[in-house]
């Protein structure tokens, strides 16, 4: 590797107890590489509601009750119809309702088909328990989605810009099998980058892994979201490891890369960590906000360590 720079990132202007932070040099083995995810919505209450009857309409007396003449009147009063009636309202049209619909794979992932007919080369909002994702539909308004399942009872939301969307739910019964780390951010695609190193592995070492490939003995993989669509979006990198499947004992530590770029250099780029904890019932979410050096270090790294806690193995 190239000679390794230190500096000392001061704690108060990240958030979420990160570790000591270092520069590595543009030619270093490891490459570059979230917007705050949003809340997930609440279900409204719906009270207060009174159930009100209209008044009623007086009846049409029986014409056999009538005089002749009140009859002639009454008959002609019915048949009277004007010329200008207005013409009937079509009803609505659902064809170009959303529909999506999820089936689990292997690794508790889960593909996503949506058909969205009506948004064509359209951006959509991809939500999945406070994890969010930017993709595009296709000229039909179609679009498939791989994403790392967060829980066994998983819903996934997709949200276009106009407020439209379309929701499916999926069960993952092996989700407690894995361990997950997300990081996720809102920006350029090469801001950010997390990098596995499997059981004492070194960056480019065997058992080092990271979304633009996976070293020799490595036991997971990262998942690169949200990296297709141009200019700022929401982006996610994922790792998956098959906990209880390990075949070793051992740990396995986290880092986050963060590449000096000419449109972050000098600013603050904010981003947020997901882990899985224990069983994957509970999710541990922190926020962090990261000061990027002047524009004068384009093309440098910064990298931080215990975003996450190391993953420590018991092989069973």
């Amino acid at each position: 590797m190239a000679q390794i720079r230190r500096y000392i990132v001061a704690g108060g202007s990240i958030f979420a107890a990160l570790g000591y932070a270092y520069f590595m040099q543009a030619g270093a083995a490891s490459p570059p590489g979230p917007a705050r995810a949003a809340q997930v919505a609440q279900p409204v209450e719906i009270s207060g509601i009174e159930l009100t009857s209209a008044p009623a309409l007086p009846l049409m007396p029986d014409p056999a009750t009538l005089p002749d003449a009140q009859v002639t009147r009454a008959v002609a009063r019915d048949i009277a119809v004007p010329g200008d009636l207005p013409s009937e309202e079509r009803a609505p049209s659902f064809e170009c309702e959303a529909e999506m619909t999820a089936s689990v794979r292997e690794a508790a992932i889960v593909r996503l088909d949506l058909e969205a007919p009506c948004h064509p080369n359209a951006r959509v909002t991809l939500h999945h328990n406070g994890m969010m994702i930017s993709a595009l539909t296709d000229v039909d308004g179609g679009a498939r989605i791989d994403l790392p399942a967060l829980a066994e009872s998983a819903v996934f939301i997709a949200a276009f810009e106009d407020g439209k969307g379309a929701l499916a739910t999926a069960t993952i019964d092996d989700l407690a099998l894995y361990d997950r780390f997300v990081v996720q951010w809102r920006g350029d695609a090469r801001s950010l980058r997390l990098h596995a190193l499997e059981y004492g592995a070194d960056f480019g070492m065997p058992g080092h892994v990271w979304s633009e490939g996976t070293q020799a003995e490595a036991e997971g993989f990262v998942m690169r979201l949200g990296g297709d669509v141009p200019g700022p979006a929401l982006r996610a990198e994922v790792y998956t490891f098959p906990t209880a499947s390990a075949t070793r004992e051992g740990s396995v530590a986290l880092r986050l890369e963060a590449e000096v770029t000419d449109g972050n250099c000098g600013r603050d780029v904010e981003a947020q960590g997901i882990s899985t904890e224990g069983d994957g019932a509970a999710l541990r979410v922190q926020d962090l906000v990261l000061p990027m050096p002047g524009c004068e270090a384009t093309g440098e790294f910064l990298v931080l360590k215990n975003l996450f806690n190391d993953l420590n193995i018991a092989q069973k």
